[in-house]
Parts: C-alpha cells; sequence; structure tokens
C-alpha cells in the first residue's frame, strides 16, 4: 500500500466506525484479561455465552480462584481448551493476587508474565483496557495487513513492528479494533467481499472480488 494511502484507508474506516469496541464483553480490566485468556481458538461468541454465566458469579481473581479448577471448568467447558484455560486462569489469578495486590498490571512484561498470557493477549488488554497504542495481531490483522499491502510480512510480530512504524499516531490506538472488523467480516479468508469494502480503493489486492449473480 502507498504511503498515501493509509491515512484515507485509516479515515475511511473511522468514519463507518468512530469508537470501535472489541466484541468480547467485560465491565473491568481483570473481565477483559479473562476473556481474551479463554478466547485463544474460540470465537469471540463462544466466550461470550461462558463468561455471562461466569462473570457474575465471579468477577474478581479472588472469586476465580475460590470456584477450584472443577467449579471454573463446570462455568467454560463449552470453550476449546477449556481444562488448560482453566488451569491457567487459575494460575494467574493466584499471580495477580500475590504479586499486583488483585489488579491487572500495565506493562506487557508483567502481563506475559501470566500463564496463557501471550504477546497478543497482552497488547489486546494494554490496548483495550488501558488505551495504549498496541497492535495485537491476530490470525485477521495478519491476513489484512498482508493482502492489503498495509504491513506484510511473514510473522505477526514483523507485521505487528510495520503496523506500528506506518499506522499514523492519530488512528493508532483503535487501529486494532479497525482491521479485526474489517478482517472478520469483510476482507475474509476464503474470499473477500471487496464490493462490499469501503476501503477497497485504497487496497493493493488486485483480484478484486465480485459479487455473486443476482
Amino acid at each position: 500500500m502507498k504511503k498515501e494511502n493509509i491515512k484515507p484507508f485509516f479515515a475511511t474506516l473511522k468514519a463507518a466506525n468512530p469508537q470501535p469496541e472489541t466484541e468480547l464483553e467485560y465491565t473491568s480490566a481483570f473481565e477483559l484479561l479473562a476473556a481474551v485468556l479463554l478466547s485463544a481458538q474460540a470465537t469471540d461468541v463462544s466466550v461470550n455465552k461462558a463468561t455471562r454465566r461466569l462473570f457474575p458469579v465471579a468477577s474478581t481473581p479472588q472469586k476465580i480462584l475460590a470456584l477450584g479448577q472443577e467449579g471454573l471448568e463446570s462455568y467454560i467447558k463449552s470453550i476449546g481448551l477449556y481444562r488448560t484455560k482453566a488451569k491457567n486462569l487459575l494460575a494467574t489469578c493466584a499471580i495477580l493476587i500475590e504479586q499486583h495486590g488483585g489488579r491487572v498490571p500495565r506493562t506487557r512484561e508483567a502481563l506475559q508474565a501470566l500463564p496463557g498470557v501471550g504477546r497478543k493477549t497482552a497488547n489486546v488488554v494494554l490496548n483495550t483496557a488501558f488505551g495504549e497504542p498496541t497492535m495485537a495481531v491476530d490470525t485477521h490483522i495478519f491476513r489484512v495487513s498482508n493482502r492489503t499491502g498495509l504491513a506484510p510480512g511473514k510473522n505477526v510480530v514483523e507485521v505487528e513492528m510495520k503496523l506500528l512504524k506506518r499506522v499514523p499516531p492519530e488512528f493508532m490506538v483503535d487501529a486494532h479494533h479497525w482491521l479485526i472488523l474489517l478482517g472478520r467480516y469483510v476482507c475474509t479468508a476464503r474470499k473477500p467481499l471487496c464490493w462490499r469494502c469501503a476501503v477497497a480503493p485504497f487496497c493493493d489486492y488486485k483480484p478484486k472480488t465480485e459479487p455473486p449473480p443476482a
């Protein structure tokens, strides 16, 4: 993507969705951390279905710990890899209480030291809970960045570093959400819906797709 196209690309996304938000449901930084931890290799829909039952009962590290492994599993067993995720979430809660006063830390290093929390999860929490200009590269953002030419890279870290350099500062905080939503609903994996894409004029993807015949 040409440098001069990047600003109108994001300006168009902003005009269509001025205040983008994660589709995960949460009411606190801890709930967001727990939801993102549970969302690995799972859909936001499946996570929300489970946390709608879990969070009214246990919405703090102390209350999650009080459930124990079996108790926590009973709430999240509809999510893939639920046993491992329950174990990681319980261990994370223990560390939050022992080392951070029960609060979610605000540094990537401290977040990534938590069981089950990788670079992407840490970036989501920093961006969504604390408004930090980070870029959590998931499969959607990786695909959109490469397909459009916005920030091509061979791996998620390379794409993340390029996005941090190429996204204009005024769009940085919300860019993560715009790109995920674009990849999830328009620039889809099997066949991008180019005829529905507001940013198609700025995109490097040449074989633009046509709408299916009526």
